[in-house]
């Protein structure tokens, strides 16, 4: 897939941009006492959802930014409120686009699509939206450099980029952070994948998947995997606090993502950044609590239930852990004179080098079982040599993928 016109590029800009009245919208909404609380101790809280009448429903004023990614995208284009966009985005390209592949401008109209749903969500709550690049391009450094400029010049007083957690993508980040553009990094599972991006790429944003973890433990019975995502959580936050506080040019902080219920909400009470998913923010709302009892967390003991008999048990440990040779592995990679000329490969390759399972170079075979198992892989299908937040990325990946080639369908289902 290579690099599309200038004139091209051009025509797309014009057809996915949208004027944003400068009507503010906070005297339509309410506020939150429970939400106000966690506000108060310096959390951030932003909506996870594509859908604006979901939203709209539940929005309250402490509500700072809202998140979209592939799957939350599929769903509000597979409702067919889009259709009419990819209708006349497909007009509008006409010749100017005759020179693509089928492939390239599928790619084209959903970047469009993806603009839109996002400028709808900015146009009416004037926050912050993350805007998640294609999977198919993760694995491609340039073109997600190209990407990442390209959302950001639709809407740069209200566009974050979502880029998810490849080799490339840490090195792309890198690079458009450079340009000051924001960055929401995404699919991060442990401490150390987000020490290493805070280190190399330094994001506006990095993420655990905290549901997601519990959910692995459980569903792979290695234990029931109660706080095995809030304990990866805190311990991240205090990780990244601490790249913060010793390098005074990094300012990364920390999203819970994959919220699954509003007790999670309120355990990581103080944490930088929630995105919490409508459903688990009405759980918190509705939970019996009141303010006095939201407590920040940081630094909280949590005795995660993991079996220790289970193979996977010591892998589940590392989620949570930054050790020693890991530091000053990336102490010598920042050491490095060459980080503006690394390549995907090469950065694999320092790992490999540094006898680190950072990034498992899984085949074509492995990526369509990983895609067909969805979100939670089956875990004694796979070998001790791969990392548990690995391989729980390449889960994330692979699901989003799938989502993606779902929404790229309804797009081809217009094309002639």
């Amino acid at each position: 897939m290579g690099t599309i016109s200038k004139d091209l590029s051009e025509t797309v800009h014009r057809i996915a941009c949208q004027e944003i009245s400068s009507e503010k919208p906070s005297k339509k909404y309410e506020s939150d006492p429970l939400l106000a609380r966690l506000r108060e101790l310096g959390t951030e809280l932003w909506i996870d959802t594509g859908e604006l009448e979901l939203a709209q429903s539940i929005w309250k004023n402490e509500l700072t930014a809202l998140t979209t990614n592939n799957t939350l995208a599929n769903q509000v284009v597979q409702s067919g409120v889009m259709d009419d966009v990819i209708q006349e985005t497909v007009s509008k390209l006409g010749e100017a686009a005759s020179g693509l592949s089928r492939d390239e401008l599928v790619m084209e109209v959903g970047f469009v699509i993806n603009c839109r749903i996002a400028l709808r969500l900015v146009e009416a709550f004037k926050v912050k939206v993350s805007v998640e690049l294609h999977p198919a391009i993760s694995r491609d450094l340039e073109k997600s450099v190209e990407y990442g400029k390209r959302y950001f010049r639709v809407c740069p007083e209200y566009f974050i980029v979502k880029v998810p957690l490849t080799p490339e993508g840490l090195l792309a980040t890198r690079r458009i952070r450079q340009e000051n553009i924001p960055v929401n990094f995404t699919l991060g599972f442990s401490a150390r994948q987000n020490y290493l991006t805070a280190r190399l790429s330094n994001p506006n944003y990095v993420n655990v998947f905290l549901g997601r973890l519990n959910a692995v433990v459980a569903d792979n019975a290695a234990g029931t995997g109660e706080w095995v995502g809030e304990k990866v959580t805190l311990h991240t936050q205090s990780t990244v606090s601490e790249v913060r506080n010793e390098h005074a040019d990094i300012n990364t902080r920390l999203i819970a993502a994959s919220i699954r219920n509003g007790d999670q909400v309120a355990t990581l009470a103080g944490l930088d950044v929630h995105t919490i998913p409508p459903k688990a923010m009405k759980e918190f709302q509705e939970s019996g609590r009141i303010p006095d009892q939201i407590k920040p967390t940081e630094g909280t003991a949590l005795n995660p239930n993991v079996d220790s008999a289970h193979e996977w048990s010591a892998r589940v440990a590392k989620l949570w852990d930054v050790d020693g040779d890991f530091r000053k592995a990336v102490d010598r990679l920042m050491a490095r004179n060459d980080l503006s000329q690394l390549s995907g490969e090469s950065l694999v390759k320092f790992f490999e080098e540094n006898n680190l399972d950072l990034f498992h170079p899984f085949t074509g075979s492995d990526l369509k079982k990983i895609q067909s198992d969805g979100k939670i892989p089956k875990l004694a299908d796979w070998p001790g040599s791969i990392a548990l937040d690995d391989l729980m990325t390449q889960s994330a990946l692979q699901s989003f993928a799938k989502d993606q080639s779902a929404l790229d369908a309804r797009i081809e289902s217009f094309l002639k």
